[in-house]
């Protein structure tokens, strides 16, 4: 079986006000910068509307990208538990529509992402949209932050996919780990 070369990776920062989607087009060690953006909901909307809103949004995105993987920040503990629950709903109406669509879903903290664009896990917005533009350029800074974040999410999944084949690469892989491990490997049946 070939791998597929080409890769197109969406990344997503959810959110119930403001939505960030990047998505960059990889092939080989290269990445192009395929589209970013801003999705916003209105602040007056109930938030079932807001929630029906991105799930439309999702459904164009992928549409018209056609990813490959679907990379989206995980939730982050904090103060206000109202604000965690509406943003934990923002992301799983993303999840979902990617499962849906038979797109792999990967979650990556906050805290990783800043640490494989900048090197510093605590890396403020900016300076991770600093970084970005000298790996994939872009003419205007967007407005909002939050489409830069999920490039940051997209180019973080980019940065752990090499790694893991890297890696399995350089272990000889899948074959070399069953050979090399009988014993850890079930057929499932019991």
């Amino acid at each position: 079986m070939t791998e597929k070369k080409e890769r197109i990776i969406i990344g997503i920062d959810p959110g119930t006000l403001a939505m960030g989607y990047g998505v960059i087009r990889c092939e080989g060690n290269k990445m192009e910068l395929l589209g970013m953006g801003t999705i916003h909901m209105n602040a007056k909307d109930d938030h079932q509307v807001r929630l029906k809103r991105i799930f439309e949004k999702m459904n164009e995105l992928i549409d018209q990208y056609l990813p490959d993987f679907m990379a989206i920040e995980a939730q982050f503990f904090g103060k206000n538990v109202q604000s965690m629950l509406k943003l934990g709903r923002a992301q799983g109406v993303c999840m979902a529509v990617g499962l849906s669509r038979d797109i792999p879903v990967v979650e990556y903290s906050p805290r990783k992402i800043k640490q494989s664009i900048t090197g510093n896990g605590n890396a403020s917005k900016e300076q991770v949209a600093a970084m970005l533009n000298r790996l994939v350029p872009f003419e205007n800074s967007p407005k909002f932050l939050d489409a830069t974040d999920a490039l940051a999410i997209a180019i973080c999944h980019f940065y752990q996919m090499d790694s893991a084949v890297s890696a399995l690469k350089g272990k000889g892989g899948w074959d070399q780990f069953v050979r090399n491990n009988p014993g850890r490997i079930s057929s499932g049946d019991k």
